[in-house]
């Protein structure tokens, strides 16, 4: 997978330069990164409404386009796929692949950094069908904005 990821990479970063009229990527590159950055998130909420009425087919399109539009992003922003790759590799290494690492608080500690790995990947773990999920004893769950 992460083979074709490079690919898309090196193709966008290589059609960046194009003339704009024959290049999609070039005519996004051209408009800036904030055009960049809308078309990333239309393409985000087009998978999830697709997932949510459950639309297979459709998730798996627009996944593809949310895949060419973040490496877009990417390359406009400098970021390089092997920079990503190795911030999952040191998240899993800390709490398991399939775990999020927690946002770092506005004082810029990080409560998993106070926590050993298994204990945070325990508080985090679902209960019951409504896909709550358990908080560690003397934590609060905060409010999204």
């Amino acid at each position: 997978m992460s083979d074709s990821l490079e690919r898309l990479f090196k193709a966008v970063t290589a059609a960046k330069d194009l003339d704009p009229a024959r290049s999609r990527t070039a005519k996004l590159f051209h408009r800036g990164q904030a055009k960049m950055a809308k078309k990333l998130a239309e393409e985000a909420i087009e998978v999830v409404i697709d997932a949510v009425n459950g639309q297979t087919e459709a998730v798996v399109r627009e996944s593809a386009d949310l895949l060419y539009n973040l490496m877009v992003v990417w390359v406009a922003a400098g970021v390089h796929p092997q920079d990503v790759w190795a911030e999952m590799d040191r998240r899993e290494k800390l709490l398991g692949i399939a775990e999020k690492m927690p946002k770092v608080s506005e004082k810029g500690s990080n409560k998993a950094s106070k926590m050993p790995a298994k204990a945070f990947v325990r508080a985090r773990q679902p209960v019951g069908r409504a896909g709550r999920v358990r908080m560690a004893a003397g934590t609060r769950a905060r409010k999204r904005r």
